[in-house]
Parts: C-alpha cells; structure tokens; sequence
C-alpha cells in the first residue's frame, strides 16, 4: 500500500427529512465535482425551526479525499 495524501472539504448539508440525508446530499452533492472520496467526519448537526416546528436539518461534515499525484 502506497502513502497517501488527504485533503478535506467542509460542507454543510441540509435535508426537510432526515440527518442521514442531509449528509447524503452533502456526500452527493461534492462528489460530482471531487474524486477519489475516501472518508467523512461529521462536525455539527442542527436544526433549523420555524413556527415551533423543525423544518430541516443541517449537518456540518468534512470530507476527506485523496490528493492525484499523477498530475
């Protein structure tokens, strides 16, 4: 196994349904435009409320990716 090299992205994802999906969509979201995704590390989950009612979720992730060293 060779050394590798991470580097890593805050994101914040949001769902009206679930924390899972907002971290879903925050995972789906950066991997249309970053490769090679290896981990995630969930930093900061809350709740956004209107009315006295929870109208979504926001999940605060760090997502860690490999670095190409073929470039």
């Amino acid at each position: 196994m060779s050394d590798h090299v991470y580097k890593k992205l805050e994101l914040v994802g949001s769902s009206e349904t679930s924390i899972e999906d907002a971290v879903r969509n925050a995972v789906a979201q950066c991997g249309e435009s970053v490769k090679q995704m290896r981990w995630l590390e969930v930093m900061e989950t809350r709740g956004h409320i209107e009315d006295g009612e929870l109208k979504h979720w926001q999940v605060t992730v760090k997502i860690g990716f490999t670095i190409d060293r073929s470039r």
